[in-house]
């Protein structure tokens, strides 16, 4: 089952795919506990395409981050190499305080850093 965030269809894909490519590259984003736990769903499939290193796979990859090849070059070259000996949970969500307009719970969602 999926949360739907009260968007349409092509919006909430859109949503998520920044969101995504906002982890990514960034390594750390602050978006409320819905999102982010929808987010992570993706952004493990990412590093699990990036771990799998085919040509099929950085094709999908490409497709769901709106073709923007410097995510999809870090998730290949950067951390599926860093994430190797790790099976699955990659992210990590760390609560915040209630946003002040509309009391949704703010978390920050974060890559872990793996122990070596």
């Amino acid at each position: 089952m999926y949360r739907k965030l009260g968007r349409t269809n092509k919006h909430r894909k859109s949503m998520l795919a920044n969101l995504t490519k906002d982890l990514i590259m960034n390594e750390r984003i602050e978006t409320t506990e819905t999102r982010a736990k929808e987010v992570r769903k993706f952004v493990d499939k990412m590093i699990t395409y990036g771990k799998d290193g085919s040509l099929v796979s950085r094709r999908k990859a490409l497709a769901f981050l709106h073709n923007d090849k410097e995510a999809v070059s870090k998730v290949f070259d950067v951390l599926a190499p860093r994430y190797a000996n790790r099976n699955g949970g990659y992210t990590r969500i760390l609560k915040l305080t209630e946003r002040r307009g509309d009391d949704a719970l703010m978390v920050i969602l974060e890559l872990v850093e793996d122990a070596k």
